[in-house]
């Protein structure tokens, strides 16, 4: 599998696009994935495009799909994998020789796995945020027996507002620069352990689009408050980097996500972004004033009841996104055009009346093509994806459920 460097953009008649999908795997019985080659191509080098030069480290928990993410770490612009449990990490190891875990671990048996192997040691870096994480690191194997563990750091990159007071993720203890110098200056003063990165997340911009549909004055709210934490980000970001490095060599540090890599490129401090999200284009980041992905992940689900002429039921639906539960976490149907949930029954785990214009149209047996809200989630539902290419499918690519691997 190889992206597309110069792919269509087919998707901008949606009409056209979804129905060559559905032509091109009428085959198939449903349920199934599906993966556009071009809209995948187009995503991947339009990231790089707004990274501006900036190395993106790959997020393994926005694809799960070690086929997808060769081809895209093959894209001059891509680096490393940040994987989401130490034992997907060790995994990945085996074939990628950069991945840092995204969060802390406390997976014994992986830690276990990783203390006790040079070549794991030397390719994957653990997450932490207190001396309590290098403390159970020790638990499982003291410094005397086993290898260096590489370790980043991980910052708190949420905004404290003065009117609207913690806005963002909820990830770290540290959020200033005297309290990453002393942890900095733990892991270095301390056997068994060397600090190689630095990770601010800053999901407050990186993970909110701007734009909310029918939500127009909210959407202008956010704009001013991403700006603002950009801003202070920026300044705290950077003292905390320059006291790290008086005391180690960072390797790298790392920041953002698909929604901010261009505010995150611009900030000097960071030497990397972090992005996966935007390479399928799931609906929620639709919601974006600076860029929009192509709709290249999507499954698909048969008519298999027709309650009335104006209700028709597809089997299974209820693939709800993570996050705050509402509308927005259930999976969009795209096709054919004009369909909506029940408001009472929504998508169901076994079955999802859809109703709407076109639900007069569809007959037992038909299919609806849905996108889900987020990205790597889609994966966990299917064991593998068929690749459309030119029309028709051109291969089938394994998920990590596919492979036998299910890691959280």
């Amino acid at each position: 599998m190889k992206l597309l460097s110069t792919p269509s953009t087919a998707w901008h008649a949606p009409e056209r696009y979804w129905r060559e999908l559905d032509d091109a795997t009428s085959a198939l019985d449903a349920p199934f994935g599906v993966i556009c080659l071009d809209a995948l191509s187009y995503n991947a080098f339009d990231m790089v495009r707004r990274a501006s030069g900036v190395p993106i480290r790959l997020a393994s928990k926005s694809i799960r799909v070690r086929e997808v993410m060769d081809a895209v770490l093959a894209v001059d612009g891509f680096r490393g994998v940040l994987a989401y449990t130490l034992a997907e990490a060790l995994w990945l190891a085996d074939t990628i020789d950069d991945v840092v875990v995204g969060y802390p671990s406390v997976d014994r048996a992986a830690i276990a796995a990783l203390g006790t192997s040079p070549a794991l040691a030397e390719r994957v870096t653990i997450m932490i945020d207190s001396v309590e994480h290098l403390d159970f690191v020790d638990s499982v194997l003291s410094p005397q027996h086993r290898e260096t563990i590489r370790v980043c750091v991980d910052v708190d990159a949420a905004w404290q507002s003065p009117l609207l007071g913690h806005v963002g993720a909820h990830r770290s203890p540290v959020r200033s620069a005297a309290q990453a110098r002393t942890l900095a200056s733990s892991v270095v003063d301390r056997d068994g352990f060397t600090l190689v990165g630095v990770m601010a997340y800053e999901a407050q911009i990186a993970g909110v689009g701007n734009r909310p549909s029918g939500r127009p004055l909210f959407g202008r709210v956010l704009d001013v408050v991403q700006r603002l934490s950009a801003t202070e980000l920026r300044e705290r970001r950077g003292e905390i980097v320059t006291s790290v490095r008086e005391i180690a060599e960072l390797e790298f540090v790392n920041g953002g996500g698909t929604g901010s890599l261009e505010s995150t490129a611009d900030d000097p401090a960071v030497t990397e972004l972090a992005a996966g999200s935007g390479l399928f284009g799931p609906h929620l980041f639709d919601q974006y004033s600076h860029f929009t992905p192509a709709p290249a992940a999507a499954f698909a689900l048969a008519v298999d009841r027709k309650y009335s002429p104006h209700i028709a039921t597809v089997h299974g639906g209820g693939w709800i996104a993570s996050g705050t539960a509402g509308p927005d976490r259930m999976p969009q149907p795209v096709w054919p055009v004009g369909l909506e949930y029940l408001p009472r029954e929504g998508a169901g785990e076994v079955q999802s009346p859809l109703t709407g214009h076109a639900a007069e149209t569809l007959q037992i047996g038909d299919r609806v093509f849905f996108r889900h809200s987020k990205a790597g989630e889609l994966s966990e539902h299917v064991n593998e994806f068929a690749l459309v290419e030119d029309g028709r499918i051109t291969d089938t690519i394994a998920t990590y459920r596919g492979e036998g691997r299910v890691f959280l």
